[in-house]
């Protein structure tokens, strides 16, 4: 059985917190100790918060190229230059949404800044600078305080070519499988799988949202069920879900 039980109590998080410290007090006692097959899945917010990646727009001077993509659309121009300072391509300028490749390689809108459920907008909350590292920290730290090695998660939500809405997705992985083959596989009727290859973390990461209010604060979820997709090892992290440029149709 799968189960997914979003933590209550975590307070603000300011820069340089423990956050694992911060998670391992608000489990709840029903849930009893941490288990290594465990998987802990964070909203990117909290751990960008401790790691101090924020931008304060008070402090961002904007240049021509935000000025010119923000005029049309009445955006404000600082927070334009906070999304082209995190991107390495941009792809895409239309209605306002910025189409970015961020540093990490990931294909998204606004290069993951964000200024929801931040300070009245002041505030925009950038992407961690290595997901998969601050993850493979956290799980580091959990099992300093706990003794238990859970898989760390790090979602963030995205958008999809073709359809509506935004899901939750893994953009920093350890301990987790983050995909499973089964390519080369026979189906229930005996033909052989070419195209199924299952991406086990960012469904963790989008059931994991359902477990929780987007405004709520209740960034840490504690999924359960998936011990055998978690290893001793951190494993190669969520980097081996980005797909490479020259196989990406849509670009």
């Amino acid at each position: 059985m799968l189960s997914a039980v979003a933590l209550d109590g975590l307070p603000e998080i300011p820069a340089g917190a423990d956050l694992a410290s911060l998670v391992a007090a608000q489990l709840p006692p029903a849930a009893g100790a941490l288990r290594d097959g465990d998987v802990l899945v964070i909203a990117h917010k909290a751990v960008s918060k401790a790691e101090g990646r924020t931008r304060r727009l008070s402090d961002v001077v904007p240049g021509p190229r935000a000025r010119e993509l923000a005029a049309p659309f009445g955006k404000d121009p600082r927070h334009v230059q906070v999304v082209l300072d995190e991107t390495r391509e941009l792809i895409r300028a239309e209605r306002g949404v910025l189409i970015c490749v961020t540093r990490h390689g990931f294909v998204c809108a606004n290069a993951g800044v964000d200024a929801s459920n931040v300070d009245a907008g002041e505030t925009l909350v950038l992407l961690p600078l290595d997901p998969d590292r601050s993850a493979r920290e956290l799980r580091a730290r959990v099992r300093e305080l706990t003794g238990a090695a859970p898989a760390i998660v790090i979602t963030d939500s995205f958008g999809r070519a073709w359809r509506h809405g935004q899901v939750d997705v893994a953009i920093g992985v350890a301990g987790l499988a983050p995909l499973e083959d089964w390519r080369g596989r026979p189906d229930s009727v005996g033909r052989e799988m070419r195209a199924t290859w299952i991406a086990i973390a960012d469904e963790v990461a989008s059931a994991a949202d359902l477990a929780r209010g987007k405004d709520t604060r209740q960034p840490v979820v504690l999924v359960r069920g998936l011990g055998h997709h978690v290893g001793a090892e951190d494993g190669p992290g969520a980097q081996t879900l980005v797909r490479p440029e020259a196989e990406d149709l849509f670009r």
